[in-house]
């Protein structure tokens, strides 16, 4: 069965891809893997995905991979 997208994800400018480019291959499949369950999953856990205060629509993105976060 193919997931629904039930939120969109817009990036700014070449922001993500210029930082998305220098990462290694372990941390590039956390982060797909992460943007993928951002976008299908109507609750996303807190700890991947998290509100900026005072902003609107702006959130937080965060992966672990080893002992770095991104």
């Amino acid at each position: 069965m193919e997931n629904k997208i039930i939120r969109n994800i817009l990036y700014y400018k070449n922001y993500y891809l210029d930082f998305f480019n220098t990462l290694d291959f372990k941390v590039k499949r956390k982060l797909n893997w992460t943007l993928k369950l951002i976008s299908e999953v109507e609750r996303v856990p807190i700890k991947y995905f998290k509100h900026i205060e005072d902003s609107k629509g702006l959130y937080e993105v965060r992966i672990e991979v080893g002992s770095n976060i991104y």
